[in-house]
């Protein structure tokens, strides 16, 4: 990345859109926008932006992620995460910008037993992981030469909702919990992500544009990543390990949502803790 990149962050009220601002330690220029300041399903506006702010690298954290709601709210999440992704991809082609977009695990059915690689064929079985995988497409259909489409799962920070903030609050004041123990994943620290995504920024280019995995090493269930929370916290819960089908969902959760992160570990020299050092760090 040069001196005179600019980067243009959506999204920036949520999860990994503040995880960004805490980790943002670059030279360059970051504008950070929200829903009102850029909103991605329209289009006018955010042509308004683009031609103020002439970005060089846009990283698109804005989209739909309500998995259970999405079940019934899906045309909110196609015009979210295909739609939007549609509009950013156009214009990022139009104003010779560098896109790199957040996708899931969700894209995969969860029936493999080894990690998923890039190369493995998407077949996403709810409404989320079809929107989700649809706003991948998308891209590709735009004809963007200059992209990476970074798949991430189980993020979780000190910011917005996620397991492990409800994990601690209702430690609060429960004394036994009841965790699934039948879905497996990588628990991903959203601060550790957000430090990748601005190393990407900073190498992205059309010879190494694609799609990559990042998750922390290693894999767990929920009911050990619950166990491993409270270690950290030193609490006192007791927490018992069961199926899926006590806590039944909208939508079915991949039963394995492991990813592979050789390929961008390789092209952009990226050190990934694992997911237990990386909940120390919290």
């Amino acid at each position: 990345m040069d001196s005179k990149s600019v980067i243009l962050v959506t999204g920036a009220n949520g999860q990994l859109g503040q995880a960004l601002k805490k980790n943002s330690h670059t030279q360059n220029p970051i504008i950070y926008t929200d829903t009102i300041s850029f909103d991605i399903t329209d289009k006018a506006q955010m042509i308004g932006v683009f031609e103020e702010v002439r970005p060089t690298v846009l990283i698109n954290t804005a989209a739909y992620t309500q998995v259970d709601q999405a079940e019934t709210e899906t045309e909110l999440a196609f015009k979210l995460n295909e739609d939007g992704v549609k509009n950013l991809s156009e214009l990022c082609v139009k104003f010779n910008c560098a896109l790199i977009h957040i996708s899931t695990d969700y894209v995969f059915d969860g029936k493999q037993s080894s990690p998923y690689k890039e190369t493995d064929t998407p077949n996403p079985v709810t409404v989320y992981g079809k929107s989700k995988r649809a706003g991948e497409q998308s891209i590709f259909d735009s004809g963007l030469k200059n992209f990476a489409i970074i798949r991430t799962s189980w993020l979780y920070s000190e910011f917005g909702h996620n397991f492990y903030k409800t994990i601690l609050r209702l430690a609060e004041t429960k004394t036994e919990l009841k965790v699934v123990n039948d879905q497996r994943g990588c628990p991903t620290n959203a601060n550790e992500l957000a430090k990748a995504l601005l190393v990407v920024a900073s190498k992205i280019s059309a010879e190494n544009s694609g799609i990559y995995h990042y998750c922390n090493e290693g894999e767990t269930t929920w009911y050990g990543f619950a166990k491993a929370i409270f270690e950290n916290h030193r609490h006192s819960v007791k927490v018992e390990a069961v199926s899926s089908s006590e806590f039944p969902t909208a939508a079915r959760r991949p039963a394995y949502s492991v990813l592979d992160t050789t390929k961008i570990k390789k092209v952009f020299d990226i050190e990934i803790p694992s997911w237990k050092v990386a909940l120390e760090k919290m």
